[in-house]
């Protein structure tokens, strides 16, 4: 566990509040806090954050804008009874998932929604003022966690913009778990920048891309000539349900490639595939077939298969993205926390794709914030 952690209480503020991904968020820091389960898969609590003053998950209080009304507790019953939840969970955490199920708001803009832009805007940033003062937060960090969108086009803002645009109006961190375009959109980079506020994203690497970002500087130095890279994604759930749509599936591909280019150096033939199969509700499977060249052209190929449960992939790392932004706005860091590419497909800024790489920045990371708390000392900042 990680020692010194904060004590002070803060919010996470939830964008898609009620899917599977926030609702093992909110159970499975329940059941760590509570010593039910150990804290695997969570960074955070390994000894590289050891006295790096974050937030203690006992301290965490949830929240959340969703459009969808089916009740936290209901879902996580439903997660249990497919395996994504152990059993019983749901019962032994009850009293936790019905206190943040309390502070979700509603989400849209829905099609009948004739607010404006301005308005949706100002009408969240509310609502997470509201849910900050009410229960008396230090502070509080938006992540968004809902089902991928389409790339944006025009100049309106798509609904992860708007709340992106939100959270930065009532002062809050910002980090993108989804490939949604949240702070990339081009009309919020000024605010972006004006704002004083650290932000992360965007994507989540939960499986086959985390897996890439290890295989392709294998190749890279050990020499080896990548011919083609191709994959295949079967996945159910909502995310199964939305990256059904092309553009939806586009915008999720985009940072798989990018990683392959980054770490090869090159780009190579080759595509990913994403499949909707409703049967494999939260689970899913990640099949890579790479060709490439040995010594003297000698052709082989490497095939691996991932499956595994993207809910129980993603919630550790939210937990990890939820406390590390909160540490930054508390140490007074602002702008792209570019330390943070270890957790994302397509990072801000320009650090490296490498997952050793970036790894080694986010014990540097660690680092500084632990240097930054040495500084504050018991009466703030020196």
């Amino acid at each position: 566990m990680s020692a010194s952690p904060s004590r002070a209480r803060a919010g996470v503020w939830l964008i898609g509040a009620r899917g599977s991904v926030a609702t093992t968020v909110v159970a499975g820091c329940a059941a760590v806090s509570a010593g039910l389960h150990p804290p695997t898969g969570m960074v955070t609590e390994t000894s590289v954050f050891a006295a790096s003053g974050l937030p203690a998950l006992s301290s965490l209080v949830f929240g959340g804008h969703d459009t969808v009304d089916c009740p936290l507790p209901k879902r996580a019953e439903a997660l249990a009874a497919g395996g994504v939840l152990p059993p019983g969970l749901p019962s032994a955490v009850m009293a936790e998932l019905a206190a943040a199920d309390r502070e979700i708001r509603p989400g849209g803009p829905d099609p009948a929604d004739t607010r404006s832009q301005e308005e949706l805007i100002a009408a969240f940033a509310g609502d997470i003022d509201d849910f900050v003062q009410r229960r008396g937060l230090e502070r509080a960090v938006v992540v968004n966690v809902a089902s991928t969108e389409p790339s944006a086009t025009g100049d309106a803002l798509p609904p992860s913009s708007l709340y992106a645009a939100a959270a930065l109006r009532a002062g809050c961190p910002y980090v993108n778990f989804t490939p949604s375009t949240g702070l990339h959109h081009p009309a919020l980079e000024g605010t972006a920048a004006a704002s004083g506020l650290p932000y992360a994203g965007r994507d989540g690497k939960t499986g086959q891309t985390l897996l890439r970002s290890v295989l392709g500087p294998m190749f890279a130095q050990r020499a080896l000539a990548v011919r083609a890279w191709s994959g295949t994604n079967l996945l159910g759930g909502g995310d199964g349900a939305s990256l059904a749509d092309p553009d939806a599936a586009a915008a999720k591909n985009a940072g798989k490639e990018r990683v392959l280019a980054d770490t090869l150096g090159t780009s190579v033939e080759g595509e990913v595939h994403i499949d909707d199969v409703p049967a494999l509700g939260d689970w899913k499977t990640a099949w890579d077939h790479v060709a490439f060249d040995g010594f003297l052209g000698a052709r082989m190929v490497l095939q691996t298969i991932w499956q595994g449960c993207d809910s129980a992939l993603a919630a550790p790392l939210v937990l990890d993205l939820a406390r590390l932004a909160l540490r930054a706005h508390e140490a007074g860091l602002s702008g792209p926390l570019e330390e943070l590419g270890f957790y994302f497909k397509d990072p801000m800024g320009r650090g490296p794709s490498a997952l050793g790489e970036q790894y080694a920045a986010l014990a540097g990371f660690a680092d500084r914030l632990r240097e930054t708390g040495a500084e504050e000392g018991p009466e703030g900042p020196r």
